[in-house]
């Protein structure tokens, strides 16, 4: 079979692996059918990640269940199911509490896409073994498009816990979203779906504003600070400079989400923040807790993730298009049933 690596900025490549072979009775074998791209991998591409390459790249997919372990109940082969970037067993301490992020089960920060906590492998990938199928594999609701819900995996899924819940806590929050690929679209999205007054999307790119409108968000290219202009705030562009922007502009008790990367050092304005009483939340999702909730509302039909896909391209384009500057490409297949299959 073969996975596609990270093997230079800019450069991926196939390169072939071992077939894959059920290892334990709970395991399954899963074949990606729409895959994409997250944000991160935008700066892994680009040069900008803290991991030297190769490695097996993606952790956004829907999958076809090619082979289960006998012990698997959930799914069967055949199903159409969203994979979670995070490896979790479902068992432990930490997942029974909602941090599958933060399994104990298998080494720290073990995924797809990224040689943390171990090789799992990536979603880009002929094939995928997935060591947990009922704790991880969430199946696709019936008539929701695999292309359209390709980054439940994160993103999408990512993009509900950044605002839903605030809005529930608050409903008709003003929304300031701070962003520079699909992460703040999706947000803009649910934010309005779920009932935000108002919701300003802050972005440098003319394409990504015409989208963030096209989903009721006022926009601009640049801002200064709005003191007290939000309730929430959600910032993804990996700087530090945006996510202060992001803080300074929350009214007192607002709450700021940071889905940034932020793999370079800088400075918050901490005064600002502790007379403001503010919340700041950087974290990585626990996201295989919020995929189902993520999935009901994009089968409401209140939403449409659908328009955040910038292209649609065959897996065999892999190698050629992921590096090109794409805001959310999808990669499809036809998947046999066949677990030595690619």
């Amino acid at each position: 079979m073969r996975e596609l690596n990270y093997v230079a900025r800019n450069t991926v490549e196939w390169r072939e692996a071992p077939d894959l072979k059920l290892q334990a009775d709970r395991e399954a074998i899963v074949a990606p059918v729409a895959a994409t791209s997250c944000d991160v991998d935008s700066m892994i591409l680009a040069g900008r990640g803290f991991i030297d390459p190769p490695f097996a790249l993606g952790h956004e997919c829907v999958a076809r269940v090619v082979e289960t372990g006998d012990d698997v109940t959930t799914v069967t082969p055949g199903d159409l199911v969203v994979v979670p970037w995070s490896i979790n067993c479902g068992t432990c301490d930490h997942c029974l509490a909602g941090l599958t992020a933060h399994c104990t089960a298998v080494p720290h920060m073990a995924m797809y896409g990224a040689p943390l906590g171990g090789s799992w492998g990536g979603l880009f990938s002929d094939l995928v073994r997935v060591p947990f199928a009922d704790a991880m594999l969430v199946p696709l609701p019936a008539g929701l498009d695999p292309v359209a819900m390709a980054s439940a995996s994160d993103n999408w899924s990512l993009s509900w816990r950044l605002v839903a819940p605030h809005l529930k806590n608050k409903p008709g929050a003003r929304v300031l979203v701070v962003a520079r690929g699909s992460i703040g679209l999706y947000v803009c999205d649910i934010a309005r779906a779920l009932g935000a007054s108002d919701v300003l999307y802050v972005d440098p790119d003319p394409v990504h504003r015409e989208l963030a409108r096209g989903y009721g968000a006022a926009t601009a290219e640049t801002l200064e600070p709005v003191r007290h202009g939000f309730d929430i705030a959600v910032e993804a562009t990996g700087r530090v400079d945006q996510l202060a922007l992001a803080v300074k502009s929350l009214a007192p008790e607002g709450i700021c989400e940071s889905a940034g990367n932020h793999f370079r050092p800088g400075e918050l304005p901490l005064l600002d923040m502790y007379l403001t009483g503010v919340t700041l939340r950087i974290a990585r999702d626990n996201v295989r807790n919020h995929i189902p909730d993520a999935l009901e509302l994009a089968a409401s039909g209140k939403v449409s993730p659908e328009r955040v896909v910038s292209h649609v391209l065959d897996w065999e384009q892999l190698p050629d298009a992921l590096p090109e500057k794409h805001l959310k490409p999808v990669f499809v297949r036809d998947t046999p049933l066949s677990p030595t299959a690619g």
